[in-house]
């Protein structure tokens, strides 16, 4: 059970990332400052130090908050597909980044876009939930090939080099899907954030495709069918 204490030091943490969120939409990350967020809070400075001590602590959790509602987010939405729909788990993916960020599109581009000025996001506290999305990728392909739904023979061998690697990442994380699979996962992996970076960070232009979702689902069939998985029939 949790003290009065705890409890107002945990709303008050709540209430920094809530303020750091606000800034980040309107000041952007490199503009972030928190002698800011304290006056907003409604305190002085040096009283924001006793739970944050410095911007890059903030922008540090900023980073790991907006991962892990963007891996929550994807969660959710896979998880409402019955399983054995592979493909269009695989698709539901795709959408529900694509929703988060244009939602979110100041929280996208602190994970996505330009490096922040002067920060490096520490690997031991963002790398956990960073690969949420890709495992969640990889993990809904290894589903799909074990079922059988993937095609079974790839049509671009990947080269030698690779098979280290690609074996590392299946031995961690219980992939038993082969090389060539993981490989067509890797290779989804950023082709769906670029598409979806392009369309956050404008990079079409204001008048190129009037419809941006007809587009995307246009890229996420593309993508469905270069990883392995069989078209569908209308």
């Amino acid at each position: 059970m949790t003290t009065p204490r705890e409890r107002a030091r945990a709303q008050t943490m709540a209430d920094i990332l809530r303020i750091g969120r606000d800034h980040l939409g309107t000041h952007g990350a490199a503009a972030l400052s928190l002698r800011a967020v304290a006056r907003d809070l409604g305190v002085v400075s040096s009283a924001v130090y006793r739970y944050v001590s410095s911007r890059d602590e903030l922008l540090t959790l900023l980073v790991v908050d907006a991962y892990d509602e963007l891996g929550d987010a994807v969660d959710r939405a896979v998880d409402a597909v019955p399983p054995a729909e592979h493909r269009e788990r695989f698709l539901t993916l795709g959408r529900a980044v694509r929703q988060w960020a244009i939602t979110e599109p100041a929280r996208y581009g602190l994970l996505f876009g330009s490096p922040v000025p002067g920060y490096a996001a520490p690997a031991e506290r963002t790398t956990a939930p960073g690969i949420r999305v890709v495992l969640a990728l990889a993990r809904i392909l290894d589903a799909a090939y074990a079922a059988g739904v993937l095609h079974d023979s790839p049509d671009i061998p990947h080269p030698d080099e690779l098979a280290e690697p690609l074996g590392r990442i299946r031995t961690e994380f219980s992939i038993a899907a082969p090389d060539y699979i993981l490989a067509r996962g890797i290779w989804a992996w950023p082709s769906l954030f670029g598409a979806v970076s392009f369309e956050v960070f404008g990079q079409y232009g204001p008048d190129t495709f009037p419809d941006r979702a007809v587009l995307f689902e246009h890229h996420l069939a593309l993508l469905a069918r270069t990883v392995g998985f069989r078209p569908t029939h209308r």
